[in-house]
This record gives C-alpha cells, sequence and structure tokens, in this order.
C-alpha cells in the first residue's frame, strides 16, 4: 500500500505566503513524477505543478512565478511554496503521485491522490 499524506495548509491574507508538504510512504519501489492539483468550489480539479524524478518541473499558466515546486527525493516528499497569494486561489489542494510499488513491480505505474489540504486567501 501507499499513502500520502499532506500538510502546511490554512488562511492567509492576499499577498502572503503558504509551504505544502506532501510525504509518500508504503511499498515505493519509484516515484516516477510527484505534483499539486487543486479543486475550488464549484470548479473542476486543475494542475497547479508538476515535478518528475529528474527534476524536470511543469507549472500551470497562473501560478508561473508564484509558485515553486521541489522535492526530497531521500525523503519521498515534495513541496509546494506558494508566494503573492491571491483569493482566487482558495481552494483543496491534493498531492498526487505516480509510483513504481515493490509489491507490482510489473507495473510501473500506479496513480495516488492524498486526502487534500484548504488553502483560503482572504482579501
Amino acid at each position: 500500500q501507499v499513502q500520502l499524506v499532506e500538510s502546511g495548509g490554512g488562511l492567509v491574507q492576499a499577498g502572503g505566503s503558504l509551504r505544502l508538504s506532501c510525504a509518500a510512504s508504503g511499498d515505493i519501489f519509484r516515484i516516477n513524477a510527484m505534483g499539486w492539483y487543486r479543486q475550488a468550489p464549484g470548479k473542476q480539479r486543475e494542475l497547479v505543478a508538476t515535478i518528475r524524478s529528474i527534476g524536470s518541473t511543469n507549472y500551470a499558466d497562473f501560478v508561473k512565478g508564484r509558485f515553486t515546486i521541489s522535492r526530497d527525493n531521500a525523503k519521498n516528499t515534495v513541496y509546494l511554496q506558494m508566494n503573492s497569494l491571491k483569493p482566487e486561489d482558495t481552494a483543496v489542494y491534493y498531492c498526487n503521485a505516480d509510483i513504481w510499488r515493490i509489491a507490482t513491480i510489473a507495473v510501473p505505474h500506479n496513480n495516488y491522490w492524498g486526502q487534500g489540504t484548504q488553502v483560503t486567501v482572504s482579501s
């Protein structure tokens, strides 16, 4: 089994910063990629940023220049540093991981989601 545990959400004023963390645990052979998605009330879940095992990153246009994704491979953890937050960034942020499990070594890609963490930005 694999678990993703997120932390770091909360309430912040516009212009402020928050740092989200997501730690993966379980029978992990390799983490292919990790990322963050978000879902605001009444809207579909959308990509925020992803980072592959080699370190290459991808960002949604609406966070470029404000958010930074990083990972610590030794800790199986991904971070999302969010600066210059706006009220429209308010959403539940979900961690996502593409993991190669030891128990199912013949299947190199398995998709997992965290439970989500609320980020609220007040104006």
